[in-house]
C-alpha cells in the first residue's frame, strides 16, 4: 500500500502534520534523516514524498541531514517517485546567495546583498554600504543565525574579533542592507501546492522573532532592544490579503519546483517591498490560524493526500 512519506529533522516542527494526517485518516510514514543509509541498488517504495528538511538542522545536532537528505531525494528523483519539495528546494533551503539570484530573476527586489568567506573579506564587503547600516547573517541560516546590525565598519571590527562572532556551517558570512520598516511587522506568504494560501502579519516590535511555529518563536534578522511590549497577537493572519508580489512568488515557486513554502518580506518607508526568504520546511502558527479559521497544515495533509489519491489511481489504470 502507498503511503505519505515525510522527511525531516525534528519532530517537534512536525508534529502538525502528523496530527493533521491522522484527523484525515491517511497512511503515512515519517523519515528522520539525522543519520541512515540510502542502498543505491534498492529501489524507494511506492508513495507520495514531501521534504521538510530544514537549514538549521545543525543548530539541533543534525550537521549532516541536508547532505543525507539531498542523497535521498536524488534517489526518488532518478526512480521518478512522487516528491515534492525535492533537490531544487534543498538548494534553495540551505543557500540564501541562490534564494536572492532566484527571486531576482523572477523581478523580485532583494535586500543588497555581499556575500563573503573570511573575516578581511567581510570587513571589504561591508565597505560597499558606504556609511549606511547594515547587517550581517548566514548563508544557511534559519535560527536568526548571525544576524547582527551595524551602523560602523568600527562595530563590525569588534564583533569579528570578539567571542560572539558565529562562524556560518557553509563558512560563508552575507552582509545586506537593513531595511528599516516605517511599522514594526513583515509579512509572510504561505503556498500549498504553489498557491498563495494565506499571509500572516508578525510584529517585530519585540524583536524579529519570526518563526511561526509553536516550539519555535525564533527568526531570521536582527532582534532590536528596548521596545514596548505589544498588546495584540505577534502574528496576525491579513484578511484577503492581495498584491502583485504573489504572482511573482507563485512564478518562482513553480520554476523550481517547489509546492509548499512561506516567502518573507518586509517594506520600506515607501512602501517597496524586500523579500529575504524563502521557506521550504514552513510552519505555521496555531492561535493565528485559530482567530482566521485558516490552518495551513490542514491545507498540506489535504494536498498530499489528494497526490496520493492520484497517484493509487494512476497505479489502478
Amino acid at each position: 500500500m502507498s503511503k505519505i512519506y515525510v522527511i525531516h529533522e525534528n519532530d517537534e516542527w512536525t508534529q502538525h502534520l502528523e496530527k493533521r494526517l491522522k484527523e484525515l485518516e491517511l497512511p503515512y510514514e515519517l523519515w528522520h534523516l539525522d543519520q541512515g543509509t540510502v542502498d543505491l541498488s534498492e529501489a524507494p517504495p511506492e508513495g507520495v514524498f514531501y521534504s521538510r528538511m530544514s537549514a538549521s538542522s545543525h543548530t539541533r545536532g543534525h550537521r549532516y541531514a541536508p547532505e543525507l537528505t539531498s542523497a535521498v531525494l536524488a534517489w526518488l528523483e532518478a526512480h521518478g517517485r512522487k516528491l515534492f519539495n525535492g533537490s531544487r528546494a534543498l538548494q534553495l533551503e540551505v543557500s540564501k546567495v541562490q534564494q536572492y539570484l532566484e527571486l531576482n530573476r523572477f523581478g523580485v527586489k532583494t535586500p543588497k546583498t555581499v556575500a563573503a568567506v573570511g573575516k578581511e573579506q567581510i570587513l571589504q564587503a561591508a565597505q560597499k554600504f558606504e556609511g549606511a547600516p547594515f547587517i550581517t547573517k548566514h548563508n544557511r541560516a534559519g535560527k536568526g543565525l548571525g544576524v547582527q546590525l551595524f551602523y560602523s565598519i568600527s562595530a563590525l571590527q569588534e564583533y569579528l574579533d570578539g567571542p560572539t562572532f558565529e562562524e556560518p556551517v557553509d563558512g560563508i558570512t552575507l552582509i545586506q542592507e537593513y531595511i528599516q520598516a516605517p511599522e514594526p511587522f513583515i509579512t509572510r506568504c504561505e503556498f500549498v501546492g504553489g498557491k498563495f494560501v494565506y499571509a500572516v502579519q508578525v510584529d517585530t516590535s519585540e524583536g524579529f522573532e519570526l518563526c511561526p511555529a509553536d516550539a519555535c518563536q525564533i527568526g531570521d534578522l536582527f532582534c532590536p532592544v528596548g521596545e514596548e511590549v505589544p498588546t495584540k497577537p505577534k502574528f496576525q493572519i491579513v484578511d484577503n490579503f492581495t498584491d502583485p508580489i504573489i504572482k511573482k512568488y507563485e512564478q518562482v515557486l513553480e520554476a523550481n519546483g517547489i509546492q509548499i513554502a512561506g516567502i518573507e518580506f518586509i517594506r520600506n518607508k515607501d512602501g517597496e517591498i524586500f523579500t529575504y526568504d524563502i521557506n521550504t520546511n514552513t510552519n505555521y502558527n496555531s492561535d493565528a490560524e485559530a482567530a482566521a479559521g485558516k490552518y495551513g497544515m490542514l491545507e498540506v495533509a489535504k494536498f498530499l493526500g489528494s497526490e496520493l489519491e492520484k497517484l493509487a489511481g494512476a497505479v489502478v489504470k
